[in-house]
């Protein structure tokens, strides 16, 4: 891993994603979270103020060990239990099949290397009657944003820590064998490549 990576980039995603749309949708759709939580992306910890009194623990899955520390110091201020499980996504989860609750996925699913396999994993760990809470942004309907979508995601993986930007979540999640019973769509501010979000809830089928 270059100095890009481990000295730069962790605090740019840092800085970026505490925007003012980014924390309104946290706001909205965190505090739905209960029970055993398994978070993947915990990044640097942006989650951790908006999880309610109905979570028992917090298991918080992230590579990179810079965004982690961020993370602690964060939870330290929190009320919430936070065990963090510094591994990549796609890797077994060390926790017992049918174990957590809620599933909490925020801007992760761009940057997963490989999200079926990921996805397999958090299906693997969810209770049968447990929930997934996720907000990602991915591939637009609107074939001219696509379009720029496909021809940009090359050199944003580059810079933005393999990011993708033409990812269709709904259908990766479906793929994967979560049925998504709540989704609301549409742009965020900024550019329309970057923006288009899917936020909503999924549970197992």
């Amino acid at each position: 891993m270059g100095f890009y990576a481990r000295r730069v980039l962790p605090y740019l995603i840092n800085a970026a994603m505490k925007n003012k749309d980014a924390t309104r949708l946290r706001a909205a759709w965190v505090p739905e979270a209960r029970g055993r939580v398994l978070e993947i992306g915990i990044g640097s910890g942006l989650n951790l103020p908006f999880y309610s009194s109905k979570v028992e623990c917090v298991y918080g899955v992230e590579p990179s060990a810079e965004l982690q520390k961020m993370a602690e110091e964060r939870a330290k201020r929190s009320n919430t239990t936070v065990e963090f499980l510094w591994q990549s996504a796609e890797d077994k989860i060390a926790l017992a099949d049918g174990s957590v609750d809620t599933v909490v996925m925020t801007w992760t699913l761009c940057s997963i290397s490989d999200p079926i396999r990921a996805l397999a994993q958090m299906k693997r760990v969810l209770k049968p009657d447990g929930r997934m809470l996720f907000i990602e942004h991915g591939k637009s309907p609107d074939a001219g944003v696509a379009r720029w979508q496909d021809r940009l995601t090359p050199p944003w993986k580059k810079i933005g820590g393999g990011c993708h930007l033409n990812r269709k979540i709904d259908a990766l999640l479906g793929a994967a064998g979560f049925e998504i019973q709540e989704l609301k769509t549409g742009y965020l501010s900024g550019p329309r490549p970057m923006t288009y979000t899917y936020q909503g809830v999924a549970s197992l089928t």
